[in-house]
């Protein structure tokens, strides 16, 4: 039933929108929102799937255990053929571009090791955690080496410390970022010349008192067998273009699996929403919550994070609504076997599943290409520009609250304060009604304020009139009475 819905929701977006359907009929999996009151409800596909690529398909043989992949600014798609020791780079129409298995290092040839993460900067510049060979290797767009990050100094280090990144990320200003394996102490940072300068973003753990209480009167190797109160690792890290750090960590009990860290690795992910910005909300026991391990910064405060959970891809805008989910379990082209990686390349989403060595290609549909636009336009505070697209949004998904809101914001940058609270009261969004309502009231004071003031003086004189009038009967009663006596 949820299939068929999504196929009308669709073929009204065609009608609307004046475009043509995307050449899949429908998505194998369901699409979904979580309302203001936690329940799922259904949705229009935002994403469908396109096509696989595979090593087979681009004529190089079979991919072996793809750990990452990324894009660069030219639109070329980096995959990390981790067991097979080399990166496939593909064009803009995913044909193959060229193979990168070797490098010259100082005169002599070298490779990779045991990569396992990958990451291209603004300026194309290759990041490659290769995780067996204990370092961080950093290539130009042809392949070329330009330094190698390894060995890291500091006095903050253990003794006999192994560096072992297994994912690496960095920003504008050349510095790298790491997640390397049996670091608790958060992302480990170096400086655009290699140089090891800190962590940024400890992870922090809930303790349970309970099992501290136990502890207290636990033997010693009672202590040694019980849970260790340490902070969890982070599984992936991507930047923006402001410096500011996107997140995931592995915790399942963790309330903040995704954070976006200043530069002084502090949490300031927007978390304006209804709901907890944790992938999902309902699932059975047995199953557990999502699993983040991945993350990627879309553009316009949009993020998008990969469930490993249940195989899912949830975005999110800069306050922290949930947009749209797409993926799943399964065995069709668009639902995954094992993701470990999403990306994006314009408006397609791309997720690598290592499980059946496929890069996946996702296309927006008329519904999610109306919330990216719409979303993006809203984050540049152009809310009257957006206000057809949420309008095309809800005739497509009369349950997106996020649309009424941005709906009711349009309107209040156009001071239509009245039309505002009714859009405001349709998403649920109790804050800005607050505003709406004082605004209005504000407006309906000042706009009524001559009638107000005339009524009221109109009658203080008429209450003053009947005051004298009575004053005035009264003493020609008591002169009568008095002239009688």
């Amino acid at each position: 039933m949820a299939v068929k819905k999504s196929l009308l929701l669709l073929l009204g977006a065609a009608l609307l929108l004046g475009g043509a359907l995307p050449a899949a009929a429908g998505a194998p999996y369901e699409s979904y929102l979580y309302n203001y009151w936690g329940d799922a409800v259904p949705a229009p596909d935002a994403y469908l799937p396109d096509k696989a690529v595979t090593g087979g398909d681009l004529g190089i043989g079979s991919f072996a255990e793809p750990s990452d992949a990324a894009v660069s600014p030219a639109g070329e798609v980096y995959i990390l053929d981790s067991g097979n020791k080399r990166i496939v780079v593909l064009d803009r129409e995913y044909r193959l571009r060229r193979v990168l298995e070797s490098f010259d290092n100082n005169g002599t040839k070298d490779g990779f090791q045991g990569p396992s993460g990958i990451y291209v900067d603004g300026e194309g510049l290759v990041y490659v955690a290769d995780t067996a060979g204990k370092r961080i290797v950093v290539l130009n767009a042809e392949g070329q080496l330009q330094r190698i990050v390894d060995n890291p100094r500091s006095d903050i280090l253990a003794s006999g410390f192994q560096f072992l990144p297994l994912k690496v990320t960095a920003d504008r200003a050349g510095r790298i970022y790491t997640v390397a394996q049996g670091v608790f102490e958060g992302l480990m940072q170096f400086d655009e010349q290699g140089r090891f300068i800190g962590y940024i973003g400890t992870n922090k753990v809930r303790r349970d008192y309970r099992e501290y209480i136990w502890r207290l009167f636990s033997t010693d190797a009672q202590r040694a067998q019980g849970v260790l109160f340490v902070p969890t690792e982070f599984s992936n890290a991507d930047a923006d273009y402001k410096g500011f750090l996107y997140a995931t960590n592995i915790d399942p009990n963790s309330t903040v699996p995704i954070k976006r860290l200043n530069p002084s690795g502090e949490d300031v992910l927007k978390r304006f929403g209804y709901n907890d910005v944790r992938g999902d909300l309902i699932y059975r026991t047995s199953v557990g919550p999502s699993k983040m391990i991945d993350i990627k910064f879309i553009g316009d405060g949009m993020y998008s994070a990969l469930d490993a959970t249940q195989n899912r891809v949830f975005t999110y805008d800069d306050e922290g609504h949930l947009l749209y989910v797409f993926g799943g379990k399964g065995n069709q082209l668009g639902t995954l076997k094992t993701p470990v990686a999403v990306e994006k390349l314009g408006g397609d989403r791309l997720v690598l599943d290592r499980g059946r060595a496929s890069l996946v290609v996702y296309k927006p549909t008329f519904y999610g290409a109306a919330i990216n636009e719409a979303a993006a336009l809203h984050y540049r505070g152009e809310d009257a520009e957006a206000l057809g697209l949420w309008r095309k949004v809800l005739q497509l998904n009369s349950n997106f609250d996020l649309a009424y809101i941005g709906i009711g914001k349009a309107y209040l940058m156009e001071k239509n304060n009245k039309a505002a609270l009714d859009y405001f009261k349709l998403g649920s969004d109790k804050k800005s009604y607050s505003v709406a309502y004082k605004r209005y009231r504000r407006e309906m004071m000042k706009e009524h304020f001559g009638t107000v003031l005339t009524a009221a003086a109109s009658a203080a004189a008429l209450l003053a009139a009947l005051k004298l009038a009575a004053t005035w009967r009264g003493r020609r009663g008591r002169d009568r009475e008095a002239n009688l006596h």
